[in-house]
């Protein structure tokens, strides 16, 4: 049965494949442009265009998730702070993991180069820590298990009651700044810090960091933090640009924990709070995990649609770029500050009171609203 003419896809209506020889001196983001037109490279493409064209614009605010190991990698140094220095990066949710090992470089700390394939009870006998090819001093993880302790103790009655792990991610920003300001850019807690970029993790418990506000309590020096109290942060973030007429844009660095947590915000909105809206509007993951055996499950752009994560009318500017994140986001950040115009900062730590009470004051006049 032949197809009526106007059913047929036409050519006409897409981009031509015309890649371009590579050549001496070519700059990163001239060689994604010219060569990268296919299967995972040309979504690697579109991710970077989408970013640099539309995802930073004045009216769209900017969370970012972060799981695996990408700091000792050195992804925080090479490429989240100067995304942050550049306006790219409105608000930060992590495992605790990154936050931590972010804080071995400022006590003088470096991650080594090493080997997968190892005798590790050798390298235990050593006082070396392993993460896949990257040593570190286990001394590291005494020194910084201290810092983290007494910065909490001296400073644990300054933090609200109760305070979400954004304020303790603040407080170890600003001791760095404080004491070792000669080192403050190497930090991506000190960074953000200066910026005003709220840093979260969804699971505070799940890490050394966690760990020391847990012997804090066994101290009698609890700290007051709730991570009930980093929902209705981070959901305010998303629903205030969205209910001031803005667009709402994730990229997902892995997936994990954060990435649901930042996803989650909008569930929380409609769902929860019975506040309309619609979902996110821009949607970038890097990842090499796969939907069919779970690892992906809930969070693809167009399953996401279903939870109600993400706009139906934005399904054509969300994209997953399937690779590893350590080996893509270098080039994916050289190819956005070189296409890009620098963004002024939103300073969004500051706002947080004043952005979650507006949350709660459109909550109370929903259905959903219970008074005690």
């Amino acid at each position: 049965m032949k197809h009526k003419k106007k059913d047929r896809p036409c050519l006409n209506n897409h981009i031509p494949l015309k890649p371009k020889p590579l050549a001496r001196g070519m700059t990163v983001d001239e060689v994604v442009e010219s060569s990268l037109f296919s299967f995972n490279a040309g979504t690697f493409r579109k991710a970077c265009e989408l970013f640099a064209k539309h995802i930073v614009k004045k009216d769209v605010r900017i969370g970012v998730s972060l799981a695996g190991a990408l700091v000792p990698a050195g992804i925080g140094r090479s490429c989240l702070i100067p995304l942050i220095k550049a306006g790219f990066i409105d608000w930060i949710v992590s495992t605790g993991a990154n936050l931590y090992h972010d804080l071995h470089y400022v006590l003088g700390y470096d991650f080594r180069e090493g080997r997968s394939v190892v005798d590790d009870e050798g390298l235990r006998e050593n006082g070396i820590i392993r993460i896949y090819d990257i040593f570190l001093d286990y001394d590291a993880l005494l020194d910084t298990d201290n810092f983290v302790r007494e910065t909490l103790r001296r400073n644990r009655s300054s933090l609200p009651n109760p305070c979400s792990s954004a304020d303790i991610h603040a407080l170890l920003g600003k001791e760095i700044v404080k004491i070792k300001p000669e080192l403050k850019d190497e930090s991506l807690l000190a960074v953000a810090y200066e910026a005003g970029i709220p840093v979260h993790t969804s699971s505070p418990a799940d890490s050394s960091i966690g760990m020391n506000v847990a012997a804090l309590m066994l101290e009698g020096k609890p700290i007051p933090m709730d991570t009930h109290q980093d929902i209705n942060e981070v959901t305010s973030y998303v629903y205030d640009v969205k209910k001031k007429g803005g667009k709402s844009a994730v990229l997902l660095l892995g997936g994990g924990s954060p990435k649901n947590f930042v996803l989650q915000t909008e569930p929380h909105i409609q769902e929860v709070l019975g506040l309309p809206e619609a979902g996110h509007d821009f949607f970038i993951q890097f990842t090499d995990a796969r939907p069919d055996t779970g690892g992906l499950s809930g969070a693809t752009p167009s399953e996401a649609v279903s939870w109600g994560k993400i706009d139906p009318s934005a399904l054509s500017k969300t994209i997953v770029s399937y690779g590893d994140c350590s080996l893509m986001l270098p080039f994916f950040v050289s190819y956005v500050l070189n296409r890009s115009e620098a963004r002024s900062m939103s300073g969004l730590y500051d706002k947080r009171n004043r952005l979650v009470q507006q949350l709660k004051n459109d909550y109370r006049k929903t259905g959903s609203f219970k008074k005690s």
